[in-house]
């Protein structure tokens, strides 16, 4: 008798993809450190209670399956890695826009662009997305590399549009269709 193991939808070789947990509090307090350090991000601090107090909500939110966080834990580790989600969906028009970050000490082995194709699979084949943007500030050399070689393709450049570290940045918004996330990333391939 032949037995096969089913393995998760939300599982690759390197990363699980999994709702956020309570205690993933102290890893997000981590990675918005990170990304203000890239200069991407400048917020006001947030304490370590009022992560814990996000991480919560996120762990007791109702689930919504076109707008959604979830953790990158390491398939061999269990560490928490980064996190991705899908923050804008319109299912009329078809298109949702998502993001990813990595904590620095894991960046460049690869989590990201798995993490990337489990979720891009789950909303174009699951939930029949046609297509996927992704807005990146323009300075983020290394996140526009990885997503031209997910098969984003540049679409555009939003000028100075946002601002923070004293001055306005541009922003590059990338976007993928089905058919060619289908292209370079089927499942037989």
């Amino acid at each position: 008798m032949i037995q096969y193991r089913m393995t998760s939808f939300w599982v690759g070789k390197r990363v699980r993809l999994r709702g956020i947990e309570p205690g993933d509090a102290t890893a997000f307090m981590r990675f918005a450190e990170d990304e203000e350090g890239l200069g991407d991000l400048v917020n006001p601090p947030r304490s370590a209670a009022g992560y814990r107090v996000w991480a919560n909500e996120r762990a007791t939110a109702k689930p919504d399956s076109d707008r959604f966080q979830l953790a990158v834990e390491a398939v061999g580790t269990g560490e928490i890695v980064g996190a991705v989600g899908s923050h804008q969906a319109d299912a009329r028009a078809g298109w949702f826009e998502y993001g990813i970050t990595i904590g620095a000490e894991h960046r460049r082995k690869g989590y990201a662009a798995e993490a990337a194709v489990l979720l891009l699979r789950f909303m174009f084949d699951e939930n029949r997305y046609h297509k996927c943007q992704a807005r990146i500030l323009a300075h983020n050399e290394a996140s526009l590399a990885l997503h031209r070689q997910l098969g984003f393709v540049e679409e555009g450049r939003l000028r100075e549009l946002v601002y923070f570290s004293g001055r306005h940045h541009d922003v590059v918004m990338m976007g993928m269709l089905a058919d060619e996330f289908a292209e370079l990333h089927s499942l037989t391939a």
